[in-house]
Parts: structure tokens; sequence; C-alpha cells
């Protein structure tokens, strides 16, 4: 790509002033000249936000870090699911850890100023970028395909939506992680039933984008949801050092 892509403002249309704080980590993995020059207006990115930093690692001195996150169960799970990047992300020379909490605003302009730099990052050197924040690790082409959106990439791309069994047998638990990116609580739907599973993942799409663009939910509030004649009630709660979501969450309940 040989000319720069023009920054646009990514605005969030529902946002009100508050207290929340959005949460960015990455890890590239790669080999980088001495150097670190970034070509990031070509995705365009003004640069790294204030309050985001990069800090370089030899891969070997990183892997000492008891919080590696290619040990432990995030690394195993990252083996099993995208073997070829974990090795590749294994064996390269070093890593550039990107990572910085940043007052809530009006526009998701931050994210899309960082995620032209971690662009810039594959052209010059980087071969896979770690998101732990949704459990996942990429390639340079998937990263590519999945982020480099005209435009932008939808909200959904940047949460991993969950289903896991609830004790019930025919009740299932849809959830998010990742929603730390936006400053706002994950999403939980509980107690839904299997007829509604395709159903109560479009809702979540459907609140991951809501809440992205700045929305929130207080405790109590009704949510109206097509089918379901007392729609649902949202209940905040959690909190940061939860394991599920690794953040707060808000919790809705599917009727019996």
């Amino acid at each position: 790509m040989s000319e720069a892509i023009t920054s646009v403002s990514w605005p969030r249309p529902y946002w009100q002033p508050g207290e929340d704080e959005a949460v960015l980590q990455f890890y590239v993995f790669g080999k980088f000249e001495p150097e670190l020059l970034i070509p990031s207006p070509r995705y365009g990115s003004r640069g790294l936000p204030a309050g985001v930093e990069i800090q370089r690692f030899q891969n070997a001195v990183l892997r000492q870090w008891e919080g590696y996150p290619l040990n432990g169960a995030l690394g195993q799970l990252i083996k099993e699911d995208t073997p070829e990047a974990f090795e590749d992300a294994r064996i390269a020379p070093e890593v550039l850890v990107v990572r910085g909490v940043l007052k809530d605003g009006a526009s998701l302009d931050y994210l899309r100023d960082t995620l032209g730099v971690l662009a810039g990052m594959l052209d010059v050197g980087g071969t896979a970028i770690l998101d732990p924040q949704v459990l996942t690790l990429f390639d340079a082409a998937h990263w590519r395909r999945h982020y480099l959106v005209k435009d932008g990439a939808p909200p959904r791309h940047h949460v991993l939506i969950l289903r896991s069994s609830e004790a019930a047998a025919d009740r299932s638990w849809i959830h998010t992680r990742g929603m730390r990116k936006f400053g706002r609580p994950d999403i939980s739907l509980r107690n839904v039933p299997d007829r509604d599973v395709d159903r109560a993942g479009v809702l979540c799409e459907r609140l991951v984008e809501l809440l992205s663009l700045g929305a929130h939910f207080s405790a109590g509030q009704q949510l109206e949801v097509e089918g379901l004649p007392d729609g649902l009630v949202a209940q905040p709660g959690g909190s940061l050092d939860d394991p599920e979501f690794n953040n707060t969450h808000i919790e809705f309940r599917w009727p019996e």
C-alpha cells in the first residue's frame, strides 16, 4: 500500500460523560529493526493515543514472566486453536507489548489509531498479534482480514461471543469477552433455551454494538426483546477480577 488512508473519525452516538476507562492490550510477535519506524499513517492512524505505550522485549526474556501469555491455560488454548500462529509466535525473537488505559470519550478514535499502529507493525516485521482480551492469536493474514475493513471493522469483530452450558440440560449461557476495549461491561445472557440460542446470539451482537457506541444500562432497566412479552431486565455486576470476563458485566436472565 503506497498511499495513506484518510483518517476518518469513529463516533459514539450514544455516549454520555462518565468515569469509565477503556483498556487495550496486545502482543505483537516478530523480528523488528533496531529503530522502530511504524507506517501507521498508511492505515488512517495518527499514532498511538496518549495513555497507550509500546514496550519492546526479547521473547526469551518475556517468556520468564509469570504472566507470559503463551504459557498456562491461555497458551494451551491458543496452541489448540491456532497451532501454526502459536509456533510463529513461540519462535519469534521479539515481542512488542502495546497496552494502555484511556478515559472514556465521545469517539473510538483511540481504537482506530491503535489498530493502525498494529497494522503498521505487521508491515515492519510482525508475524502474529495476540489479543488476550478475546483469547485469540492472529497470524498476519488473519488479522488483516479481520480488522482492516473499510471504514473500520464492526464492533462484533473486537469481541468474543461464547456459548456455555447451564445446569439445566436445555439451557445455555451466552456471554462476551473484550468489552473493556470500549470501557464497557461485558454481556451475560443466562438461562437461554436451546430454541432461542440463535436469537440470543443476534441480541448479544446488538448489545455489543450499543455498548461499544457509548450506551449504558442501569440496574433494573427493561430491554424490549421481540417474542418475550416481558422483555429482559438489566442487572450490572461482577468485578474486573472476575475470571469469566476479566471485566464487570451486565446480566440478563431469559424467562422460564
